[in-house]
Protein backbone atom coordinates (compact mmCIF):
# COMPACT_ATOMS: atom_id res chain seq x y z
CA UNK A 1 0.00 0.00 0.00
CA UNK A 2 1.18 3.30 -0.77
CA UNK A 3 1.76 6.30 1.62
CA UNK A 4 -0.21 8.98 2.59
CA UNK A 5 0.40 12.25 4.38
CA UNK A 6 -2.48 14.62 4.84
CA UNK A 7 -1.07 18.15 6.08
CA UNK A 8 -3.92 19.67 8.14
CA UNK A 9 -4.71 22.73 10.02
CA UNK A 10 -7.39 23.90 12.71
CA UNK A 11 -10.00 24.53 12.41
CA UNK A 12 -10.16 23.35 8.88
CA UNK A 13 -13.85 21.73 7.90
CA UNK A 14 -11.62 20.91 4.56
CA UNK A 15 -9.56 18.97 6.48
CA UNK A 16 -11.95 16.86 8.26
CA UNK A 17 -14.05 16.20 5.11
CA UNK A 18 -10.93 14.71 3.59
CA UNK A 19 -9.60 12.76 6.67
CA UNK A 20 -13.74 11.23 6.54
CA UNK A 21 -13.41 10.54 2.65
CA UNK A 22 -10.41 8.24 3.12
CA UNK A 23 -11.19 6.80 6.36
CA UNK A 24 -14.60 5.80 4.68
CA UNK A 25 -12.92 3.85 1.88
CA UNK A 26 -10.27 2.14 4.78
CA UNK A 27 -7.01 4.26 3.58
CA UNK A 28 -4.81 4.50 6.14
CA UNK A 29 -3.00 7.87 6.31
CA UNK A 30 -0.50 9.77 8.49
CA UNK A 31 -1.58 13.28 9.71
CA UNK A 32 0.96 16.05 10.35
CA UNK A 33 -1.14 19.26 11.83
CA UNK A 34 0.79 22.67 10.71
CA UNK A 35 -1.85 24.36 12.36
CA UNK A 36 0.90 25.81 15.22
CA UNK A 37 4.49 24.99 12.97
CA UNK A 38 4.66 28.58 10.61
CA UNK A 39 7.86 27.38 9.49
CA UNK A 40 6.68 23.63 8.55
CA UNK A 41 3.86 25.64 6.63
CA UNK A 42 6.92 27.77 4.89
CA UNK A 43 8.18 24.26 4.20
CA UNK A 44 4.86 22.71 2.69
CA UNK A 45 4.41 25.58 0.37
CA UNK A 46 7.96 25.52 -0.74
CA UNK A 47 7.32 21.56 -1.83
CA UNK A 48 3.88 21.64 -3.47
CA UNK A 49 3.66 25.29 -4.99
CA UNK A 50 0.20 25.21 -2.49
CA UNK A 51 -0.94 27.98 0.08
CA UNK A 52 -3.84 25.93 1.76
CA UNK A 53 -5.26 23.30 3.78
CA UNK A 54 -5.64 20.26 3.95
CA UNK A 55 -2.85 18.45 1.12
CA UNK A 56 -2.24 15.41 0.56
CA UNK A 57 0.44 13.73 -0.33
CA UNK A 58 1.37 10.05 -1.86
CA UNK A 59 4.32 8.34 -1.70
CA UNK A 60 5.84 12.14 -1.60
CA UNK A 61 3.87 13.33 -4.74
CA UNK A 62 1.14 15.84 -4.42
CA UNK A 63 -1.98 14.61 -5.05
CA UNK A 64 -3.89 18.03 -3.89
CA UNK A 65 -6.33 19.36 -1.74
CA UNK A 66 -10.00 18.57 -1.23
CA UNK A 67 -10.86 19.27 -4.40
CA UNK A 68 -8.47 17.50 -6.47
CA UNK A 69 -9.18 14.40 -4.15
CA UNK A 70 -12.71 14.45 -4.04
CA UNK A 71 -12.96 14.92 -7.71
CA UNK A 72 -10.52 11.96 -7.44
CA UNK A 73 -12.77 9.94 -5.64
CA UNK A 74 -15.89 10.79 -7.53
CA UNK A 75 -14.26 9.09 -11.07
CA UNK A 76 -12.84 6.59 -9.33
CA UNK A 77 -9.06 7.26 -9.89
CA UNK A 78 -8.58 7.93 -6.00
CA UNK A 79 -9.37 4.34 -5.43
CA UNK A 80 -7.18 3.21 -8.24
CA UNK A 81 -4.31 5.50 -7.49
CA UNK A 82 -3.86 4.63 -3.71
CA UNK A 83 -4.48 0.74 -4.52
CA UNK A 84 -1.44 0.89 -6.52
Amino acid sequence: MRQITVYTTMPCSFCERLKGLLQARGFEFAEINLSKDPEGRIALARMTGMMSFPQVLVDGELLGGWAEVSAAAENGRLDELLAA
